[in-house]
């Protein structure tokens, strides 16, 4: 064995080659830089491509009680849009990180994408109860022009699915409801109104349309069946047992096939914004199901192929957790303004965090409200999704 001791007059051949190395190749200039992002790129999508074949059928939503389909409308096709540039200084002794480019920045968010698929890959298969529990808020405007406010809705909930012949599927909803003033501001414009306990918002563009009554302090939870007999999910237009969940194809290729099918039925048609908005929503829930892990994987790869659909790396849930986000393509128009739909995706565990839906242009009822640009109006953030073998336990003053 060669050591540093070696006084034989022989040339060291790795300090040889090493010292023959040319700079472009030094592995500390590598680090980071853009080369090694495309190297990893090409790498993870041949992996992908080859996770992506068939595979066998062997063994073996957000969520939404059984039933409820997402509404979608047609939406324009939108360009990929990126996140900005890095621009934290580089360490003392390295060289300059060169910017990333907008294609830099999709590749990246994309290999995180990626990165969560493995990880929903190896987690636990099966389990009795399928339980997930989650946190979500609803912000709306209420009150007549010129004395508008904004309040929030916040509630939490637990869904247990039963999976084994003889077990149940209840939704406990409106866990420590609370209906407020959104900000001090908005309290003080509810002191100026009165104090009213009832509060009216419009859930049309006139203010002469329906409205939404919301009555603030606590309310109640609601218990709910979500089960048809054993049909325990909605998958797209199709109430599907557990037995066809579990089903369902682990490869990539052949699961998107399966959904664009599904969004065939669904009465989706062409291949734009519109299917890409469907898919999403679809593999969104699919990858909050009791769905085999490979089938999770699957879905996440879908997710991250889809034309139109915005990546970005590096954002905050509504609870403060970091992840990459999805953006559905397109905007909808709602009384509060355009709004956008977003996907949050833990890549360290391959779970969904949350599903909002974001301001994109505030409406002016939005602007009286101070709701600006940004502002999660709706959002649904889950807080727990693992199996179980023990069923929920209801409240005590839960409504049925």
């Amino acid at each position: 064995m060669k050591t540093s001791a070696d006084t034989s007059g022989r040339p060291d051949a790795l300090r040889a080659l090493a010292a023959a190395r040319p700079d472009a190749l030094d592995p500390a200039r590598l680090s980071g830089s853009a080369r090694q992002r495309e190297d990893l790129a090409r790498i993870l999508s041949e992996v992908t491509d080859r996770d992506s074949a068939p595979a066998p059928r062997g063994r073996p939503a957000l969520l939404k009680p059984l039933g409820a389909v997402a509404a979608l409308t047609a939406v324009a096709a939108t360009a990929v849009i990126v996140t900005g540039v890095d621009e934290r200084p580089a360490p003392a002794g390295r060289p300059e990180a060169v910017p990333r480019s907008s294609a830099t920045a999709v590749t990246d968010a994309r290999l995180v994408l990626l990165s969560a698929a493995t990880k929903a890959a190896a987690a636990p298969s099966e389990g009795t109860y399928w339980r997930t529990e989650s946190r979500s808020e609803v912000v709306d405007v209420v009150g007549k022009a010129g004395h508008l406010f904004a309040v929030r809705d916040v509630s939490s909930s637990q869904w247990s699915v039963g999976v084994r012949k003889g077990t149940e599927s209840l939704l406990v909803s409106g866990l420590d409801s609370t209906v407020e003033p959104r900000t001090a501001a908005d309290k003080r414009r509810w002191r100026d109104a009165g104090s009213p306990g009832t509060v009216e918002a419009t859930v049309s563009s006139s203010d002469d349309g329906p409205k939404r009554a919301y009555t603030l302090g606590t309310g109640h939870p609601t218990v709910d069946r979500t089960a048809l007999g054993d049909r325990i999910y909605a998958l797209g237009p199709r109430n599907v047992t557990y037995k066809e969940l579990r089903r369902l194809p682990t490869g990539t290729a052949e699961l998107r096939r399966l959904l664009e099918r599904l969004s065939t039925q669904d009465g989706v048609t062409g291949q734009g914004a519109q299917r890409s908005a469907w898919l999403l929503r679809v593999t969104a829930d699919l990858v909050t199901m009791p769905v085999e892990p490979g089938v999770r994987a699957a879905a996440y790869r879908v997710m991250a192929d889809l034309p139109g659909v915005r990546l970005s790396d590096d954002v905050s849930d509504p609870l403060g957790r970091k992840g990459v986000g999805v953006t559905f393509p397109g905007t909808d128009r709602t009384p509060l303004g355009r709004v956008r739909e977003r996907l949050v995706v833990d890549p360290s565990t391959g779970e969904l965090l949350a599903d909002e839906t974001l301001l994109a242009e505030p409406s002016a009822r939005a602007r009286e409200a101070g709701l600006k640009a940004g502002t999660a109006v709706n959002y649904s953030a889950t807080t727990e999704a693992a199996w179980s073998e023990d069923q929920i336990t209801v409240p005590g003053n839960a409504r049925h």
